[in-house]
């Protein structure tokens, strides 16, 4: 789906709007989104679109680590621990489009549909652009065993075995419940693709225009369920959002300076002194629990060796690294669970000793060193701020150990999906926690499934037996005590294999207008816009 404003179009309308239109909120953002389906994607940079537009069954309550009902009003769990029953809101509507009109509200068969799309290979919908369901595959598809209608407004989800983190799980963006009659309108017209490009939700706000790498614009969702109940946090406030896509964090700044971006997401953490010191603007501080990590590809056989990931390791001078990066802001780690979130260990990163690198490197057989990719992150996200930068530093370490890397980068949605390919022989990744559980961060990025096929994010595709055992044993208990030493213990497995080196992660900034009113930037999950006024 295309826009009909262009580029300059946009930055004129956003311009006047800014004083004239106060109903408008204008908002610049990192990145495009890779799909309008949150099933098939884990980016926090389209999740922040999708969540305006689609709901869970659960949500995290805004600036906490809370959960809350979101379509499911309540919820019980059997005692066996296997069995998780949802009663869901009633008189919920469904957005509409010039394709489709819902002739009912949401219900039972939406959520069946959600999860068994993703559950069954031969459902119609199973392999529909691409069939990859990143959330999914790494969280549930081992363990998740049905899910049955009760009746029109309670679901069951049956478990195989207990898993702690269930209800956390479903609050993540990617489990968002899709509409089974809209998919079932575009199945008998014979375009189920566009199911997943233009998207119909329960949330607060509509798509109306996407312009691909310069705008996505949405629309107020009159008849959201948070507006019928009064829920003044989930009901739009405003008469548009436009969303307008800079991935320069310094563009993103001088637009909000300039009026033309009431909320610049992501600016560079340097630049929050200018914040600050602006007129215009407040410089909002979130805590944010994120890792960020260089990852080696072990479908290259000098990663294979051990030796050479320890060596690369020890390469890397992490004091500074750290310090330019993250702007003073960061903490050197070795621990993969960052230390804003319980089960992070006390995890140091591996020391800086280029004597140890090159022994190790010869011992390997790489005397000489060797030519390598190190892929470098395009935007500014908590996990790294400076992708560019930080691979210049790591990229001058190694260079002291004859190891040339040359830097690569995209933009970000085909940066994403050649990782994901497994194209990077170095690749830079990170994520944002979406729920307050560990599990969430090493399941998505290190494990493989029952199988033995690594998870979408695995983009290193490592599969250690005893790191997924200690990880699947520490979902499948609910003493926090016990899980959290689980966690610590995996993370020295981890520090101990170097499938990838932690680089840190940091408090996230806002550049918000002093105009704006009600904007609570999420410390789990997706940022709201509903609920936000402009003066």
């Amino acid at each position: 789906m295309r826009s009909a404003l262009s580029v300059g179009t946009l930055a004129l309308f956003m311009s006047a709007a800014a004083p004239a239109h106060a109903a408008m909120l204008s908002v610049c953002i990192e990145g495009s989104p890779e799909i309008f389906n949150p099933q098939l994607t884990s980016s926090g940079t389209t999740s922040y679109v999708l969540g305006q537009i689609y709901d869970g069954l659960v949500s995290v309550k805004a600036g906490t680590s809370e959960l809350e009902p979101a379509l499911a009003e309540s919820w019980t769990i059997s005692d066996d621990g296997r069995t998780y029953t949802f009663k869901l809101r009633q008189g919920v509507k469904w957005q509409s489009n010039a394709r489709f009109t819902p002739s009912r509200d949401f219900n039972a068969d939406d959520v069946l549909f959600t999860f068994e799309r993703m559950m069954q290979e031969d459902h119609p919908y199973s392999k529909v652009s691409g069939g990859t369901y990143i959330t999914f595959n790494t969280k549930l598809a081992d363990t998740l065993e049905s899910v049955e209608k009760i009746d029109d407004h309670t679901v069951a989800f049956h478990l195989k075995q207990p898993l702690a983190p269930f209800v956390g799980i479903m609050a993540h963006q990617s489990l968002a419940i899709t509409s089974a009659e809209y998919a079932d309108a575009l199945l008998k017209a014979g375009a189920p693709e566009r199911f997943d490009r233009d998207p119909i939700g329960t949330g607060p706000f509509m798509l109306q225009a996407y312009e691909t790498d310069s705008v996505v614009r949405l629309i107020p969702f009159q008849e959201t369920w948070g507006a019928a109940i009064g829920d003044e946090a989930r009901t739009p406030k405003v008469d548009a959002a436009v969303l307008a896509i800079s991935p320069d964090a310094s563009v993103r700044l001088q637009r909000a300076l300039a009026g033309e971006c009431h909320i610049a997401l992501y600016p560079n953490l340097a630049d929050r002194e200018t914040i600050e010191n602006s007129d215009e603007l407040n410089p909002v501080q979130t805590p944010v629990a994120s890792s960020g990590f260089i990852t080696f590809n072990f479908r290259e056989e000098k990663f294979q060796d051990k030796r050479v990931r320890e060596a690369l390791a020890h390469a890397i001078d992490m004091e500074p690294l750290v310090e330019v990066v993250y702007n003073g802001m960061g903490k050197v780690t070795g621990a993969l669970v960052p230390p804003a979130l319980w089960g992070s260990a006390d995890i140091g990163a591996h020391e800086y000793d280029v004597e140890k690198a090159k022994t190790l490197l010869k011992e390997a057989g790489y005397e000489n060193g060797f030519s390598t990719q190190l892929w470098a992150v395009p935007v500014a996200r908590p996990y790294m701020p400076n992708g560019r930068r930080a691979a210049e530093m790591i990229q001058a370490d190694w260079a002291e150990i004859g190891v040339d890397a040359e830097i690569v980068t995209f933009e970000w949605a085909e940066y994403i999906q050649r990782s994901r390919a497994g194209e990077a022989q170095v690749g830079m990744f990170g994520g944002i926690y979406d729920f307050p559980d560990p599990s969430q961060i090493p399941n998505n990025y290190f494990t493989c499934d029952s199988s033995g096929k690594p998870s979408p994010s695995n983009i290193g595709a490592w599969c250690n037996e005893e790191f997924i055992s200690i990880m699947n044993k520490a979902g499948s208990i609910t003493d926090q005590a016990e899980r959290e030493a689980l966690y610590e213990e995996a993370q020295q497995v981890f520090h101990e294999e170097v499938p990838a080196v932690i680089l840190g992660g940091a408090d996230m900034i806002t550049a918000v207008d002093k105009k704006v009113h009600g904007y609570v930037p999420q410390i789990f999950g997706t940022s709201r816009l509903s609920g936000v006024t402009v003066e």
